[in-house]
């Protein structure tokens, strides 16, 4: 299936009732540590009759747990996560709730603090907005933003204007709203000019787990006139760059953020910047959702 080798070694994550659905992949190293150091919330499965030392098979919630009201249950992994985060495990706190569901439209089966998705291998979904100006003759110019060097992910590369993670409670286009006045003041009036435009998608084993992301992406184009500014200190500058130099960036150097790459390979495909001419250009439309994408 998709992603078979890199989950290849990892331990499923299963959610629900009976036997459970497959909703994550864990490292067994940190599965073993939520089961065995935490028995009143994760429940081991092993291979055989589950003697010591047999191999994880799968991890679960406590049977106390299985059947508890979302909220009981995320209250219950969410101490847990507090806890390895004082113990240095969980770095990075956001101290937002991540949805871990079948789809994006499907019912919640646990909310996850975000600083712990990547170590349970759960499917997480971002919004990003590719803001750009129409100059004479139909030259497109991108805005980029550099990322602030205090950030906890990625700090000081290079950024959509807009982005970010999509987090329980709150639907993308009103994310995209949220998250244009936090990063660049675009006021809603604007930012609701933002059209959606599809969706990436990617898996890739990192050292906490496997981070299995869908991006939404969103076109905005914005007036000349237009000048953003930061409003959450997550941005230490804002650029308007010609599109050839940001795609002479992408292909020449590692400066934006990675999974930004993905989202304005997909724009200058949409936008027919990069074309059939391109050697690469069947492949790069081929990854661009090479992850799970429900």
């Amino acid at each position: 299936g998709r992603g078979a080798a890199g989950r290849a070694g990892l331990v499923p994550l299963r959610l629900g009732a009976g036997a459970g659905r497959v909703a994550g992949y864990l490292r067994p190293e940190f599965a073993e540590r939520l089961g065995g150091g935490y028995p009143h919330v994760f429940s081991l499965e092993r291979e055989g009759r589950g003697a010591p030392g047999a191999q994880a098979t799968g991890l679960r919630l406590a049977e106390s747990l299985r059947a508890a009201p979302l909220t009981a249950a995320s209250e219950a992994v969410g101490g847990v996560m507090a806890d390895l985060r004082d113990r240095g495990v969980i770095s990075g706190w956001r101290d937002e709730l991540y949805p871990i569901a079948a789809g994006f439209h499907s019912e919640p089966l646990l909310l996850l603090e975000r600083a712990a998705v990547p170590f349970f291998g759960v499917r997480a979904y971002g919004v990003h907005v590719c803001a750009y100006v129409r100059g004479p003759g139909d030259a497109l110019s991108m805005w980029v933003a550099r990322r602030s060097p205090t950030k906890p992910t990625w700090p000081g590369l290079l950024d959509h204007l807009v982005a970010g993670g999509q987090p329980h409670g709150i639907s993308p286009g009103d994310n995209v709203l949220k998250e244009c006045m936090e990063e660049a003041n675009v006021e809603e009036s604007l930012a609701r000019r933002a059209r959606p435009a599809g969706a990436v998608s990617y898996e890739y084993l990192l050292d906490e787990g496997l981070k299995r992301d869908v991006l939404f992406c969103y076109d905005l184009e914005l007036p000349a006139s237009f000048e953003p500014s930061n409003n959450d200190g997550e941005v230490a500058e804002f650029m308007l760059w010609p599109i050839e130099r940001v795609m002479q960036t992408i292909a020449e150097t590692d400066d934006f953020k990675p999974n930004c790459n993905l989202v304005i390979i997909d724009f200058l495909i949409r936008h027919g910047c990069l074309t059939p001419d391109h050697p690469e250009y069947l492949a790069l439309v081929k990854h661009l959702r090479s992850g799970d994408c429900d």
